[in-house]
């Protein structure tokens, strides 16, 4: 996944801004994320998972694909554990397809990792900062 400095530090900003966990889409073209989109997070007790709200994320997957562009990343933070999928995460990874950006706010600096997840496996991708 490429993003620029900027986009990961609106993702990590949101992540120190709001409490417990928040949560995103990534969107953009071959790979590369143009567009964050910053998402309620309606999950009865947010301090354990995230659940965007379902009419907000339908109205942004139409701008994404009226933009003419895709999906490529599910983002969320993990205020007191590490960037890693939670088991949670795994069962809840529908869209095999796009990335899942984790931010972990466990130590003083943020950490910032990507993985895919299929079928319940795990896979770490490089993550590539631009400009």
């Amino acid at each position: 996944m490429i993003i620029t400095k900027e986009g990961l530090n609106r993702i990590v900003e949101h992540a120190r801004g709001k409490a417990p966990e928040v949560c995103g889409l990534l969107a953009g073209t071959g790979g590369r994320v143009s567009r964050v989109y910053q998402m309620t997070n309606t999950e009865a007790k947010p301090e354990t998972g995230y659940f965007m709200d379902p009419q907000e994320q339908l109205k942004v997957m139409k701008e994404i694909r009226k933009q003419g562009l895709e999906l490529l990343g599910i983002y969320h933070s993990h205020p007191s554990s590490a960037a890693y999928p939670s088991p949670r995460d795994v069962e809840q990874a529908f869209y095999s397809e796009v990335s899942y950006l984790i931010v972990s706010l466990l130590l003083k600096e943020p950490e910032v990792r990507v993985f895919k997840i299929e079928a319940g496996q795990i896979r770490e991708e490089k993550i590539v900062t631009s400009g």
